[in-house]
């Protein structure tokens, strides 16, 4: 069983800089992590993905050049940091792991996630 817990949401104006971080409580190791987005009234979208070694990441182009996603494995955390954010960043933010030895790249889809945290607040004002 992995249980995960994010942090680090908040109120930040636009072209501000926010950075989140999961903690992961069990074994991670082998697990594949990724962050998503829900925004109200709309549906879950995925954000970033970094495989379990980190040799392996994949953005969103909405996010790409902007957002950064990293883990420590040591430590059992993945961060995203969050530069030049916008209005239409705003929405809750959720931590999610699968097993998974492979590359993470093209991986989006939400249902092949196995484990979420509960999520953190992420809201950019105009």
């Amino acid at each position: 069983q992995v249980q995960l817990a994010e942090s680090g949401g908040g109120l930040v104006q636009a072209g501000g800089s926010l950075t989140l971080s999961c903690g992961a409580s069990g074994r991670t190791f082998s697990y594949a992590m990724a962050w998503f987005r829900q925004a109200p009234g709309k549906e879950r979208e995925f954000v970033a993905a970094t495989s379990w070694s980190g040799s392996s990441i994949y953005y969103a182009d909405s996010v790409k050049g902007r957002f950064t996603i990293s883990r420590d494995n040591g430590k059992n955390t993945v961060s995203l940091q969050m530069n030049s954010l916008k209005p239409e960043d705003t929405a809750v933010y959720l931590c999610a792991a699968r097993r998974s030895w492979g590359s993470v790249v093209g991986e989006t889809s939400d249902v092949k996630y196995e484990y979420w945290g509960q999520g953190t607040q992420v809201t950019v004002s105009s």
